[in-house]
């Protein structure tokens, strides 16, 4: 089937998991980097938004202020409530179905906009089906277990929706930033620890996929100068000052040090049964419109249906049905 992000945005769907395009950036004639880094300023076009397993990542490659197959917020209106509406039907034969569970993992630099890509994605879905877990900080109990530990109580169950605002993937990003934080955890190894941790995590992952759980994860893709924005717009704003964390302004001065992380973290943990997709976030609305399409196509492929039910249980839906309408006063209207 194919997956539709506007009207120049398709890529192939095989089975619960996207088919992975191939992408070539390129960079516009006369149009400077992105960093010193970077030789290439990517336009991006649909296949962009996936990380292939075993490509080598470079966010400067990204252009966080993109909206392909998007001129405007306006022409992303009428897709992103269509996707809305869309996704609350394939939630309850989701939930009827009890086939798999869908795990979406939210991660992205302080005011990217996850948690606003939950209340507007998720605004028309039943909030019975849904589980939104927060990472914070890890409590004693929780450093003193193996870093993947804190991450398995609040799975999804078999029909159910999970999101990860924050996961576990904070254990190869802000401890890699903050590598102090390891002598807090108990027998941490110091040998490859990262590359282990990546292992560690594609397995985990893998077994889910095995056991019926379909995995998204999205990574929100923020300038360093829209983050600025956003900050000051919180400080600005009396309604927002809650929001404001001085912790947000200090992470700023390692930016570069969690770009980084990132990139050894997507590159290495993009796989065929849990791959990431990058998703230009300087725009809040493109994510919005973006991420609510890969999560109904998603749940579009896997091809569910309601329940049927057989034999004996199928031939007493009609005995009931016989009683029922053989009640005394069965026509006639209630009363108050």
């Amino acid at each position: 089937m194919t997956l539709s992000l506007g009207p120049q945005m398709t890529t192939r769907l095989a089975g619960p998991h996207f088919a992975l395009a191939d992408w070539s950036p390129s960079q516009a004639p006369g149009e400077a980097p992105l960093s010193d880094r970077c030789t290439l300023l990517v336009t991006m076009k649909h296949e962009d938004l996936l990380i292939r397993p075993g490509r080598t990542v470079r966010l400067c490659d990204f252009d966080p202020g993109s909206t392909p197959g998007f001129d405007s917020k306006a022409d992303a209106r009428d897709k992103t409530e269509r996707d809305i509406e869309r996704l609350a039907e394939l939630q309850e034969v989701f939930a009827a179905s009890r086939s798999h569970a869908l795990l979406i993992v939210l991660q992205g630099m302080d005011s990217a906009g996850k948690d606003g890509t939950i209340k507007h994605v998720m605004s028309g879905v039943n909030p019975q089906g849904v589980d939104v877990h927060s990472f914070k900080t890890p409590t004693p109990q929780e450093e003193a277990h193996d870093f993947l530990w804190r991450s398995v109580y609040p799975l999804p169950e078999r029909g159910r929706i999970g999101i990860f605002n924050r996961s576990y993937y904070e254990e190869v990003v802000v401890v890699r930033v903050h590598r102090e934080l390891l002598a807090l955890e108990a027998s941490a190894p110091e040998d490859d620890i990262w590359a282990k941790r990546f292992e560690d995590i594609n397995a985990f992952e893998r077994h889910l996929a095995r056991s019926g759980t379909v995995i998204l994860k999205f990574f929100l893709h923020l300038s360093k100068a829209e983050q600025r924005k956003r900050l000051l717009e919180r400080l600005d704003d009396p309604n927002k000052n809650w929001k404001f964390s001085v912790d947000d302004v200090k992470e700023r001065q390692y930016w570069d040090r969690y770009q980084a992380a990132y990139e050894q973290a997507l590159g290495a943990t993009s796989t065929s049964w849990a791959p990431w997709y990058v998703i230009p976030a300087d725009r809040k609305w493109f994510v919005r419109v973006a991420i609510a399409d890969l999560i109904v196509a998603t749940l579009d492929s896997l091809g569910l249906r309601y329940p049927q039910l057989k034999g004996e249980a199928a031939s007493d839906l009609e005995k009931f049905r016989a009683e029922l309408e053989a009640e005394p006063n069965a026509g006639a209207a209630p009363t108050r």
